[in-house]
């Protein structure tokens, strides 16, 4: 007997299922204007007033902060902006070649605090930075979508070689194990404040997370021990910096310290 033609409607093994799940990451890359890398960096020249310094996430550009850069600056913060190549770098490398330097920048013009707000990766690369730096005027931190303790996703598909393409060296080092990056790192000492988003437009990798979770990062994980706060908004993980009610909370906790007096409940609270 002859070989049997294959049955195109066959279920497809584990490794096609796994890039099918990457290919899926890279179409939500593209869609959400993700895969423009650009080494410059922006930064204001406004004199003595707070700062803030923006750290966009993996595979984003500074473009993606561009909502939550004009905001602040109508606030009355001098903002500056970083942009850095996140697919071609290790945290520790970024840390030290991108934020260090950028800092460095905004300290020249004497600020009276420096205040961080980053999303995703940026803020792994924001605690990289306080662990390994000197900073007497530091000020408030606020997460958005932070890996703080990992992510599932990562645990799963990091091994694949279109994984790394996808998100280089830093993007493999947000597991969940022990001995991870995230889980090796300080908390800082400033005073933290955590947004974590409970919406996901991507529901083959939210069946990777236990939990809530906003498609890449689970509540439970985006937590951080010693955080000032915490709150959760019905938000997918691209799309947290861009949301108006993220933005209000990101400026009052960079003014109070905490963020506002009614904010959803988290959803682990019961």
């Amino acid at each position: 007997m002859g070989q049997r033609a294959p049955n195109p409607r066959a279920v497809p093994t584990a490794t096609g299922f796994r890039y099918l799940v990457l290919a899926t990451m890279a179409a939500t890359a593209y869609l959400c204007g993700c895969a423009s890398p650009n080494p410059a960096f922006r930064a204001s020249s406004e004199a003595g007033l707070e700062a803030v310094v923006l750290v966009h996430g993996l595979a984003r550009t500074s473009r993606s902060m561009g909502r939550m850069e004009r905001k602040l600056t109508e606030a009355g913060y001098a903002v500056y902006s970083l942009r850095y190549q996140s697919r071609k770098k290790t945290v520790e490398q970024i840390a030290a070649e991108d934020l260090a330097p950028f800092v460095a920048t905004c300290q020249r013009t004497k600020p009276k605090a420096i205040h961080f707000v980053a999303h995703s990766l940026g803020n792994i690369v924001v605690r990289q930075y306080l662990a390994t730096h000197e900073f007497p005027n530091a000020g408030r931190i606020v997460m958005l979508g932070p890996p703080n303790q990992g992510s599932e996703v990562v645990d799963r598909l990091g091994g694949c070689r279109l994984f790394g393409w996808l998100n280089g060296p830093a993007g493999r080092q947000l597991g969940t194990s022990s001995d991870s990056l995230p889980s090796r790192l300080p908390a800082p000492t400033s005073e933290v404040g955590v947004i974590a988003g409970t919406h996901s437009i991507n529901w083959i990798l939210s069946a990777m997370i236990p939990g809530p979770d906003d498609g890449k990062v689970s509540v439970a994980r985006a937590k951080l021990p010693g955080m000032a706060d915490f709150v959760t908004v019905p938000v997918s993980h691209p799309f947290l910096m861009r949301d108006r009610k993220v933005i209000d909370l990101t400026l009052a906790f960079l003014k109070n310290g905490a963020f506002d007096a009614v904010k959803p409940t988290d959803p682990e609270a019961g």
